[in-house]
C-alpha cells in the first residue's frame, strides 16, 4: 500500500546531488522545495537543472522571501544566555560580533521598549530594552544561538504585505524563466496580495502557494484560499504571530476551509525536527503527522530535516510509513460528517457522488481527465483511499498535480475533444499500455465532457479494465 499524503522535501546543501535526490524520490518524495531565502540564484538554477534532469516528473516549489524578516548572513553567529544583551539593527553590514543586521529597513521605527521579539520559528525569545536610532537592544529570555537567515517575528506589529520588494520581483521572474511549478509567498494577509503577484506574470506561469502565518492571514483566510492555488501552513511564524496555544485549532481550521474549496494544503515547520540530528522521531512528531493527515492535509513539508539533516532520507521514509499506516485505517478514523458543501454546483456535487460510489463499489483507482487539476483537487478533498491518476495533455500542468493529496500527475500527448468523448478511451488505453492501470482494476473515470468550457467536472464512468482491454483488443507494448 502506498501513502496518499504528498511529501515535500526541501533541497539544501546536503541533498543537492544526484545520489541523494534519487534516494529521496525512491523513499517517497513527491515535491521538491527550494528556499529562496538561502543560497544564490546561481545555486538555485543549477539545482533546478539537476532535479529536472534526473527527476523530470517532480514539481518544484521556490519559496521567495516576501515580507518575512530574517537575520542577514552572519560570519559570527552569537551564542547567548538568559538575560544577556544582543543588538539587532536595520543597518546593513554587521556580521554578528557587535550587532546583528536584519533584512527589514524600517523595523526600528515600529518598536518600543518592552515589546517581545521571537526568532528562529519562536524557539528564541527577547524583550526590547531600548531602541536607539537603527539599533534594537534586546534582553534574551531564552538561551540559544542566533544563526544566519533565521526568521524574526514581532507579533504586536503589522507588516505591509501589499508591497512587493525588488528581490521578490527578481525571484518571481527567475521562477518564470526556469519554468518552475510553484512559487511560495510569505506572510500573505489578503487576496489583494495574491492578485498583485499574479499580475507579475504568474497567471500562466508558476502556481501560487500562499503561506498563512499571521493574524491578518487568519482573519482573511477564506478570501486567501479562494484566490490562491495552494495553501501552506507555516506553523513556526503562525504560532509566534498569533499564539502557540491555538496553533492546533488554527491548523484544523485552515485545512477544513481548504478542503471545502478543494484547494491543496501543506503543513510545514518542525514536522520531524528531532530527525535533523537523531535517527528516530519522537512519539509526539508521529502523532502530529498522523493528525495532519486525518484532518485532510494534502501534503506535509520537511525543511531542515532534508536540507541540512543527518538523517534526511530516513525522515522521508518515516513520513511515508506513517502515511501508509494512516491510509489503512482512514475509513474508521476520519469523521465523515463534515460540513456539507453548498448545493447547486455541478463539480462539488459530482465530487460527493464520486465519494459515495467509491465506498459503494470496489473501485481501485480514480482517473481524472483535467486541464487545471480542479477535478483532482475536488476528489482529493473527499479523502478517499483510492489513488487518483490525474491526466493532462499539458506537461507542466501534469507535473504540478503531484502536490494534490493521493494524486499522480500523468502527461499524455492526446488531444481532448470538444465535441465528443472519444479521447477517453484513448487515454485509458495509454494508461493500460504504460501500466498505470491493469486488468485487475475497477476504475472510476471523471472529468470534463462536452460542451468543453469552464471548470465543470460533468461525467462519471466506471469500467472493469479487463473488459475494456478485451473489447477494444488492446495490445501490450513491445518490450
Amino acid at each position: 500500500m502506498s501513502s496518499n499524503i504528498r511529501i515535500v522535501a526541501t533541497i539544501g546543501p546536503i541533498s543537492a546531488n544526484e545520489k541523494v535526490l534519487r534516494s529521496f524520490y525512491k523513499s517517497g518524495m513527491n515535491v521538491a522545495r527550494l528556499n529562496g531565502s538561502h543560497n544564490t540564484l546561481s545555486w538555485h538554477r543549477s539545482t533546478i537543472r539537476l532535479i529536472r534532469r534526473i527527476l523530470p516528473k517532480v514539481p518544484i516549489i521556490l519559496d521567495i522571501p516576501g515580507n518575512k524578516i530574517r537575520t542577514c548572513d552572519l560570519s559570527y553567529e552569537p551564542n547567548f544566555e538568559v538575560n544577556e544583551q544582543i543588538i539587532l539593527t536595520t543597518s546593513k553590514g554587521f556580521d554578528g560580533k557587535e550587532k546583528i543586521s536584519i533584512t527589514n529597513d524600517i523595523l526600528h521605527k515600529k518598536l518600543t521598549k518592552g515589546q517581545i521579539i521571537f526568532a528562529d520559528d519562536g524557539t528564541l525569545k527577547f524583550r526590547i530594552k531600548k531602541v536607539k536610532d537603527r539599533d534594537i537592544y534586546c534582553i534574551a529570555l531564552t538561551k540559544g544561538k542566533l544563526r544566519s537567515k533565521k526568521g524574526i517575528n514581532v507579533p504586536s506589529i503589522k507588516l505591509d504585505a501589499n508591497i512587493i520588494k525588488k528581490r521578490d520581483k527578481e525571484m518571481i521572474q527567475f521562477a518564470l524563466n526556469n519554468n518552475l511549478d510553484f512559487i511560495g509567498i510569505s506572510f500573505v494577509e489578503n487576496a489583494k496580495h495574491i492578485n498583485i503577484i499574479r499580475k507579475l506574470g504568474t497567471k500562466k506561469g508558476p502556481k501560487i502557494v500562499a503561506k498563512v502565518e499571521s493574524q491578518s492571514g487568519m482573519e482573511n483566510l477564506e478570501e486567501i484560499v479562494k484566490a490562491t492555488d495552494v495553501i501552506m501552513i507555516d506553523r513556526g511564524d503562525l504560532s509566534t504571530e498569533t499564539n502557540l496555544e491555538s496553533i492546533a485549532l488554527d491548523q484544523k481550521k485552515i485545512i477544513n476551509i481548504c478542503n471545502l474549496h478543494a484547494k491543496p494544503v501543506t503543513v510545514a515547520t518542525e514536522i520531524l525536527h528531532t530527525m535533523i540530528s537523531n535517527s528516530q522521531p519522537t512519539k509526539a512528531e508521529v502523532t502530529d503527522i498522523s493528525n495532519a493527515i486525518l484532518d485532510g492535509a494534502s501534503a506535509i513539508m520537511l525543511s531542515g530535516e532534508t536540507a541540512i539533516g543527518k538523517y534526511s532520507n530516513q525522515s522521508i521514509k518515516t513520513m511515508f510509513e506513517v502515511g501508509k499506516v494512516i491510509n489503512k485505517s482512514i475509513d474508521n478514523a476520519i469523521d465523515r460528517s463534515r460540513k456539507e458543501q453548498p448545493r447547486g454546483s455541478i463539480p462539488l456535487e459530482i465530487g460527493k457522488a464520486i465519494s459515495k460510489i467509491c465506498y459503494a463499489l470496489p473501485i481501485t483507482k480514480i482517473v481524472t481527465i483535467t486541464k487545471s487539476g480542479y477535478a483532482a483537487s475536488l476528489i482529493a478533498a473527499q479523502l478517499l483511499p483510492q489513488p487518483i491518476l490525474a491526466v493532462s495533455n499539458d506537461r507542466i500542468s501534469a507535473r504540478g498535480f503531484n502536490i494534490i493529496r493521493g494524486t499522480k500527475g500523468i502527461y499524455l500527448d492526446i488531444k481532448f475533444r470538444k465535441k465528443s468523448l472519444d479521447h477517453i478511451i484513448e487515454i485509458l488505453e495509454s494508461l493500460w499500455k504504460n501500466k498505470y492501470i491493469d486488468n485487475s482494476d475497477l476504475i472510476l473515470v471523471t472529468g470534463l465532457g462536452y460542451p468543453f468550457s469552464g471548470r465543470r467536472m460533468n461525467i462519471i464512468q466506471t469500467h472493469y479494465v479487463k473488459d475494456l482491454s478485451e473489447t477494444f483488443k488492446w495490445k501490450k507494448k513491445n518490450v
